[in-house]
């Protein structure tokens, strides 16, 4: 049974939704699923934009043929070939034999790489700035390389103002029904999944993204339809902003994450303690992360959300805790930048972790700060630290208010 929904005049949206998938790439946990996002334009010519995963080829399929009820399909735009979205490329090519193949010159190579049969097929090359017509609906295509491959491209609709934006201004989540920014609380309800949809996969390629936003504000952009989560069609400067900072390593809140690593409860208990006393303090915007039971996933979302973190973490080995380690090098990966850091440390006999975790931020990450207060425990926080732990309360709310670091 097909399963569409009309974007605007002549555009539907042809995708599925996903719940069965459990991680993302593999890597990434989805509790709320995720939507692939394809669009038909029935013109003069017929238009497919881009395709889904594997796993949903049947449900395209039957929104396709729904839709052309008898017509051809004329053309085939791959804006991103990454195979949740180009999985179901060879099944579009077999079923409509005659269709024209639109894109870049590098996603015809990966074509030919995920042996695609295209060959059969007319290819048309999507060069920087150049234009199709369709009928009434004229489109001109802007290369978004490492946006997060490097074949992607954007499409935009300049009949209409509708940008095809490929994995830009995407977000995990199924739609389930939904198809706009406007019919969900997308505040509350998804841009936990958006930011850690932004920062997982597309955040080590922020000046990419600065590029495209950058193109994008050439132009008088309408819709914004993403290859996952809702068609955006309201309020897209709220959106565009928070994907500037992400993509600009800005925080996006005044706040304080605390990410602890704890064998036995007693470094939880000292970070736990100056959650309290942070708040006790006025500063009630804390979030705090166990490393052994939190996802790296939404770690880095955190990190790229608040301007302060806090380090806390046990001595393992005469090293840093090997999950808090994993965490430094992830946010080294993605190239967070921007952050103010402080340390928690903690140890039995050879307290070593404080000082391997500054000297990680130092010199492999990029424009941090951190705090010249520490809170240094041997095996549990007792009574006398009490006067440390507030005096790191303080630095990290002064440092917040610009007073001193």
């Amino acid at each position: 049974m097909y399963c569409v929904r009309n974007v605007t005049e002549d555009l539907y949206w042809v995708g599925a939704n996903d719940h069965r998938l459990a991680l993302f790439e593999n890597i990434h946990p989805i509790p709320r699923g995720v939507s692939y996002n394809a669009y038909l334009l029935l013109d003069e010519k017929t238009v497919l934009f881009d395709t889904v995963d594997w796993s949903a080829s049947r449900q395209l399929i039957e929104n396709v043929e729904h839709l052309l009820d008898g017509r051809p399909l004329d053309y085939l735009l791959i804006n991103h070939m990454e195979p949740d979205h180009g999985a179901s490329i060879e099944e579009i090519l077999l079923r409509y034999p005659d269709v024209k193949i639109i894109s870049t010159e590098k996603a015809f190579m990966l074509m030919h790489q995920f042996g695609f049969h295209i060959d059969s097929h007319e290819q048309i090359e999507a060069k920087e700035g150049a234009t199709m017509n369709f009928g009434k609906h004229t489109v001109t295509f802007v290369y978004a390389p490492m946006v997060h491959w490097p074949e992607a491209m954007v499409t935009f609709d300049v009949t209409n103002g509708v940008l095809f934006s490929a994995d830009a201004f995407g977000s995990f989540g199924a739609l389930d029904g939904k198809l706009f920014n406007d019919e969900v609380d997308f505040e509350h309800e998804w841009l936990d999944d958006a930011r850690r949809y932004l920062t997982n996969i597309v955040g080590k390629y922020g000046p990419h993204v600065q590029a495209l936003l950058k193109k994008a504000s050439t132009v008088d952009i309408k819709i914004v339809c993403p290859l996952h989560g809702p068609v955006w069609r309201s309020n897209l400067g709220w959106f565009i902003d928070k994907y500037d900072k992400w993509s600009r390593y800005e925080p996006e809140e005044k706040g304080v994450m605390i990410a602890y690593a704890s064998m036995y409860g007693n470094t939880e208990s000292a970070a736990q303690a100056l959650a309290a006393k942070l708040c006790e303090k006025g500063m009630t915007n804390v979030i705090v992360h166990d490393v052994s039971n939190t996802h790296v996933s939404q770690l880095i979302s955190d990190a790229f959300r608040f301007s302060h973190i806090v380090l806390a973490s046990v001595t393992y080995n005469l090293g840093i805790y090997p999950v808090m380690h994993n965490f430094l090098m992830d946010m080294k990966a993605l190239h967070l930048q921007n952050r103010t850091f402080a340390i928690v440390e903690n140890g039995s006999w050879a307290c070593k972790s404080g000082d391997l975790m500054e000297k990680f931020i130092n010199d492999e990450l990029r424009d941090m700060t951190v705090l010249n207060e520490r809170l240094s425990l041997a095996s549990a926080l007792h009574p006398e630290k009490a006067s440390e732990l507030d005096a790191l309360a303080d630095c990290i709310i002064e440092s917040m208010n610009g007073e001193k670091k």
